[in-house]
């Protein structure tokens, strides 16, 4: 990746913007030479050698929700218009900062920009409001605008901007517990308190990168009447699945230091001395034992220890998993998104549950979590794509201020696409034209359409430490470690030496992925269980390889939910796992289970003369490590082995769309 600015400016600012969360089926029996069957009434669509646009397709259910098909749009602009509005004021302009009391008396800093004219007074009147709510400290968001500053490119458009401490953090009161009820409950208080303010229309946006875009989609989620429209920027979706526990395994790379850092950034919150001296009295002991005792500190140890209201699939995860609310959402979103970034997995599922209902558009981009937020680089404008600026005030313009911004004819869905190296747009998110073709591992490391003759069995050793130097390192330190100029944080061969590899030649047409992706490996071991890591690279002439995406899943907590997994043309290609304690089950020595790995969702294009790569490990370090209690030396260290042939049909689900479809 292009380093565009200095690594000393690019790592103090990314430091900052280090962002987090907050009836199963039988996998073990025999394959069948059929695919499974859809949970719907309806049936499965007929699969088809040449693939055609969908009507209809599944989407992938929740916890409280099944899966189910829903409309796909077909139509839409498939090109970017650039929108321009004058600045109507000179520059912004600070209020006094204040403290706004919740009703459990907790008192939430806030800091307040206007618009200006002349030298220190703000313009009279009333002025439609963005919000942002940040853990990262308000006083930083001076420095760091992308963690909790005012945006005065909208200032000086005409909107007044609030940014909040939530509680626990900055220079608010109370205990911090990441997206807990409490906080939640405070959204809405917060935007009571906005609308009564003497400058303040009843006209607000919510926005903000990562936690404060996670809290702009929470706030959206209560219906308050002034909230008129959201742009939120890399949020979650569901903090179990996407980032704390994939495939059941904890991060212990950036959970942690993330919490270190939301933490530090608000031990000593000196704005508050001023303003209210007996809050921050109070605040520096409570930071202290909220950390220690009440949440950062035991919930990273319960995690690792593998607790089980922390280390499985229990309401605390609801809690935290904003797209259980998705269906309350009745405001115009615009999400944005990153192929490498911390939440690759649900961005996409939000502009999913919300097409249909409320006006949404999706932009990703080939970002990791700082890029998106412009660390270095967000790279834009880029391929007609407007920055990231121009798109939040056209949608604002749009929905908040009510002006004719032309937002709803923006193309819906826009991606990059990797191997192309250039932005694509689509009517529909997954793409309205992609067919579920399972590809199987065969004999020497090949992928075939057809089913392997024969059947093989290959071991690896199944060692803890592996993908510690490849761009899975990237990804999950939020792109900090891609800043360093290492070569094997970008190229993956490193990591892949000790691992089961197969290529899929491109093809004279060459070969187009968009959409959500799963392998079936059917696995034994000698140790009573194993991780499943499955990689997807783009292979390159020289032999040099670009990341695409990758899959994590243990073996043991491979308990799927069909009823909640998506299907396409009668192939499953995104599995829902439970993660249930009741549901986890130790491999037998030598047992041959069958795994389905979910493998995030991307797009890519395999371009002629190149080849897909799947490589398959047993660990990989950089995105999660077995829970310490469920990974004692007995358990996780021996051999694995990989079969495949007719009995054993380890394979891939990949979204293929048909070539024409891109504009070369």
């Amino acid at each position: 990746m292009k380093k565009t600015a200095s690594l000393y400016f690019a790592m103090i600012s990314a430091a900052f913007l280090l962002v987090g969360c907050g009836g199963s089926s039988d996998q073990n029996s025999q394959p069948s030479s059929s695919a499974p069957a859809s949970p719907n009434s309806e049936p499965p669509e007929v699969h088809s050698e040449q693939p055609k646009a969908v009507r209809e397709m599944m989407a992938l259910g929740s916890r409280n929700t099944a899966a189910k098909f829903v409309p796909v749009v077909e139509e839409g602009s498939t090109e970017w218009n650039v929108y321009e509005r004058a600045p109507t004021h000179t520059h912004a302009v600070s209020l006094p900062d204040q403290t706004i009391e919740m009703s459990d008396g907790t008192k939430l800093f806030v800091k307040v920009t206007l618009p200006g004219f002349g030298r220190n007074a703000p313009a009279s009147g009333r002025f439609p409001v963005v919000l942002t709510q940040t853990s990262y400290n308000t006083s930083v968001g001076q420095f760091v605008p992308q963690v909790g500053g005012a945006n005065e490119y909208l200032v000086t458009r005409g909107y007044a901007h609030v940014v909040v401490d939530v509680r626990g953090t900055g220079n608010s009161g109370g205990n911090w517990e990441a997206f807990g009820e409490r906080e939640q409950a405070d959204y809405t208080e917060v935007v009571n308190w906005v609308v009564d303010q003497s400058w303040a229309k009843p006209a607000i946006g919510l926005e903000g990168i990562s936690y404060l875009g996670i809290t702009s989609i929470l706030t959206s989620q209560q219906n308050h009447p002034a909230v008129k429209a959201s742009f939120p920027i890399v949020p979650i979706g569901d903090g179990y699945r996407d980032i704390v526990f994939t495939g059941g395994n904890v991060n212990a790379t950036f959970i942690p230091s993330w919490m270190a850092l939301v933490t530090g950034l608000g031990l000593l919150p000196l704005e508050l001395l001023p303003t209210d001296p007996s809050a921050f009295l109070t605040a520096v002991p409570e930071r202290l034992t909220g950390a220690l005792l009440d949440f950062q500190v035991p919930t990273i140890l319960k995690a690792l220890l593998g607790e089980q209201e922390t280390a499985f699939d229990e309401g605390f995860w609801e809690i935290r998993s904003p797209m259980e609310g998705v269906d309350k959402i009745n405001v115009p979103t615009f999400v944005v998104g990153g192929l490498f970034d911390l939440f690759q997995r649900s961005e996409p599922l939000w502009y999913e549950r919300l097409s249909g209902r409320v006006p949404v558009k999706l932009l990703i981009g080939p970002w990791t979590h700082i890029e998106a937020a412009g660390v270095p680089s967000d790279g834009l404008p880029r391929d007609g794509v407007p920055p990231l600026d121009v798109l939040r005030l056209q949608w604002f313009d749009q929905y908040v201020m009510r002006l004719d911004a032309g937002a709803e004819t923006q193309p819906n869905v826009t991606q990059y696409v990797l191997g192309l190296e250039k932005y694509e747009t689509a009517s529909h998110w997954p793409h309205p034209q992609m067919q579920a073709q399972r590809y199987y591992l065969g004999p020497e490391g090949a992928i075939t359409s057809a089913q392997p003759v024969g059947s093989e069995a290959i071991e690896v050793l199944q060692q803890p430490l592996n993908g510690l130097c490849s761009f899975s390192t990237t990804q999950w330190t939020a792109g900090l470690t891609g800043l360093i100029p290492l070569p094997c944080l970008e190229d993956n061969r490193f990591s892949e030496l000790g691992a089961i590899k197969f290529e899929l030649p491109a093809g004279e047409k060459g070969l187009y992925l968009n959409g959500p992706m799963q392998a079936d490996l059917w696995v034994s071991s000698t140790a009573r269980d194993v991780q499943l890591s499955v990689r997807l690279d783009l292979v390159h002439p020289n032999g040099t390889t670009s990341p695409i995406t990758n899959g994590l899943m243990t073996a043991s907590m491979n308990s799927v939910d069909e009823s909640r997994s998506r299907f396409v043309n009668g192939e499953m290609i995104q599995p829902w796992h439970t993660f249930r304690v009741e549901d986890r089950s130790m491999l037998e020595r030598d047992e041959v289970r069958k795994v389905s790995v979910e493998i995030f969702s991307s797009s890519a294009f395999v371009p002629p003369g190149s080849a897909l790569r799947a490589s398959i490990n047993t660990s990989n370090v950089a995105q999660g490590v077995p829970p310490l209690l469920t990974s004692l030396i007995p358990s996780v260290l021996g051999l694995m082995t990989l079969h495949t042939g007719p009995d054993t049909p380890s394979s891939l689900v990949l979204p293929v769309v048909p070539v024409e479809v891109l504009d070369n």
